[in-house]
């Protein structure tokens, strides 16, 4: 059983079901009006002792490096599916009733920048939090359950766009990350779960820098997310 199955037990909630979306289109973001900087100096999830906080000692680098004689698309696919979007769904429904259209009323990842959604009408609308991850978590749900973007069948090949696929879904995963650091973080440290959630995060930068699904990324999109990553990594490897 990993850590992050025995943490949905003990937190006696399983992972949430995405609801079905009949419409999931691409995901945007829209930055805000600049505001004056705030004298608080670092987010809550950066400022010690938290940013220390992890399960384990070590370079993830090591945890996601290529097996031997193991195609890079299944090394991606096992990730993306169990590794990421099985645990941090997990995480997700653990914060969910504090994730509310009257908490969260933006899919926000911080004062300045908000995540807009391209409905059926191709037009950028903001959605509440909770529907926009909704509505990304049950996007990757369909896009697992085709059965072409990830193959079950023996003999069955992965699709010649599948990288941009994974890419797409790990950009999405990202906003979520980032949705959840900048809003629910305190939630985290009531839950004791922030050691858990930085480990899951930095094995998530670690293996989104080893296959280079990082590139994916505009300039200033995550940027902090990132530079807390690497400071994680340079923790936990002291």
């Amino acid at each position: 059983m990993s850590f992050l199955n025995s943490l949905g037990k003990t937190m006696g909630r399983g992972g949430r079901q995405p609801s079905p979306n009949p419409h999931p289109q691409q995901m945007q973001y829209q930055r805000r009006s600049p505001i004056p900087p705030s004298p608080r100096s670092n987010p809550l999830y950066m400022s010690n002792p938290f940013v220390k906080a992890a399960l384990v000692k070590g370079n993830f680098k090591t945890i996601v490096a290529q097996p031997k004689y193991c195609d890079t698309n299944e090394v991606s696919s096992i990730a993306i599916l169990f590794d990421f979007y099985t645990n941090l769904n997990m995480f997700y429904s653990i914060l969910s009733d504090l994730c509310t259209p009257n908490t969260c009323k933006t899919m926000s990842a911080g004062p300045t920048l908000d995540y807009t959604w391209i409905d059926a009408n191709r037009k950028n609308v903001k959605l509440p939090a909770a529907t926009y991850i909704d509505y990304v978590m049950s996007w990757v749900q369909q896009t697992i359950d085709n059965g072409q973007d990830f193959p079950t069948k023996l003999g069955a090949d992965f699709q010649p766009n599948f990288a941009l696929v994974a890419k797409q879904i790990y950009r999405q995963l990202l906003r979520v990350f980032a949705h959840i650091y900048h809003a629910h973080f305190q939630h985290l440290l009531h839950l004791s779960a922030e050691g858990h959630f930085n480990s899951l995060f930095a094995h998530f930068l670690a293996f989104g820098d080893q296959y280079n699904l990082l590139k994916c990324l505009k300039p200033g999109i995550a940027r902090s997310l990132t530079e807390y990553g690497d400071l994680l990594h340079a923790e936990t490897s002291e």
